[in-house]
Order: structure tokens, then C-alpha cells, then sequence
């Protein structure tokens, strides 16, 4: 069970926002370029200023982000915008959102660099693997227990606490830790859902 499971009623909520979209002539692809364009644009300026305080603006990106994606997927798909190159630029373009998004967290206050680098390593052999499952049985996998929202949901909510309460910058690590733990067992959850369904 993962946030991704309640994926459809998010998408019901932003169905009026779609419509406007569409009429206005904004495309699948646009969307997916400006969300990744927030998520590097945030990410810079979090490790340009490097000060706890301005975390508090990732759980309103990430949230923000998570709407584009849902959007752009809608898009492609309602609107017969489903191209090789949208394909592309989602994959490709949820990786390096991640990256920019979660990298500055490096700046924070007793983080450790090859921890975070080793979360964000895990961060990206999830999504490997999630591609990887596609490419075998054509169904990408979106197994937990640590997928992108709930990533999103885990580090926004940290971004806050850090952000209104800063002495609980000591307990960073434990979090990189654990999310680089849950990142391993959803990377390995993804090719086992693979393994599971040729049996």
C-alpha cells in the first residue's frame, strides 16, 4: 500500500483543471518541462541559500510537482498526447526532479554527504526498476513501500519540521538512513513483482 494507490481520486480532483488546460492549447510535454523546471529552479535555490527555514517551501514544490504529474499523465492520455519523446521526458524528467529536489539536503546541518548521495543512488535504481518491469512485461511497477509520492510525502513533511523547529537537524541522518533503506526494499520489490507475475 502506497499514496500511488489513491492516485485516482487525486486525479478526479484536478479533472476541472485539466479541461482549462487543454482549451487554453498546453500540451502533455509542457507540463511535464515546467515541472521539471520547478523542481531544478527549487533545488537551486535551496542550495544557493542553504538555511533550514527555507525548506518549508519543498512540501508546497513537491505537492505542486505531484499535480504536473498527474496532469501530464492525464493529458497524454485523455487527450491522445502519448508520444515516444512524452515518454522520455516523464521517466527521465521524475529522476531528475528527485535529484534537484532532494540533492540540497547536503546543505543541511550534520547531514552526511555519502549517506543522501546513497538515498538518491536507491532513489534512482527504483525507478530503474519500475522501467525495468516494463520493458519485461510491459507494465511498469509501482511497487512500495517508499515510491515517488510517498517520497514526496515523507520529505515535504521533513522540510517543515526542519524548517519550524531547526535542533531536529540532528536526526537528519536517521532520516536519509531509513529512506535509503526503503528505497533498497522498493527497488527490490519492483523486480520481485516482475519475478512474481512470470510464475
Amino acid at each position: 500500500m502506497t499514496l500511488y494507490d489513491i492516485k485516482p481520486r487525486f486525479q478526479a480532483l484536478l479533472r476541472p483543471l485539466l479541461r482549462r488546460l487543454h482549451k487554453t492549447g498546453i500540451s502533455a510535454n509542457q507540463i511535464t518541462l515546467f515541472a521539471l523546471a520547478l523542481s531544478v529552479i527549487t533545488g537551486l535555490f535551496l542550495a544557493i541559500v542553504r538555511e533550514p527555514f527555507w525548506f518549508i517551501v519543498l512540501p508546497v514544490v513537491l505537492f505542486i510537482r505531484m499535480a504536473l504529474n498527474a496532469l501530464d499523465g492525464m493529458m497524454a492520455r485523455e487527450y491522445h498526447q502519448q508520444t515516444r519523446l512524452g515518454a522520455i521526458l516523464n521517466e527521465t524528467g521524475d529522476v531528475l526532479s528527485d535529484i534537484a529536489l532532494y540533492l540540497p539536503f547536503i546543505f543541511l546541518p550534520q547531514s552526511n554527504m555519502p549517506l543522501i548521495l546513497t538515498m538518491l543512488f536507491f532513489t534512482v535504481m527504483s525507478e530503474f526498476c519500475g522501467i525495468l518491469a516494463q520493458t519485461i512485461n510491459a507494465v511498469r511497477s509501482y511497487a512500495g513501500p517508499f515510491g515517488k509520492s510517498d517520497r514526496a510525502f515523507v520529505f515535504g513533511a521533513w522540510g517543515i519540521v526542519i524548517a519550524l523547529w531547526p535542533q531536529v537537524n540532528a536526526w537528519n541522518n536517521v532520516v536519509w538512513g531509513v529512506a535509503a533503506l526503503l528505497l533498497l526494499w522498493t527497488a527490490i520489490n519492483r523486480c520481485r513483482s516482475v519475478l512474481r507475475e512470470q510464475n
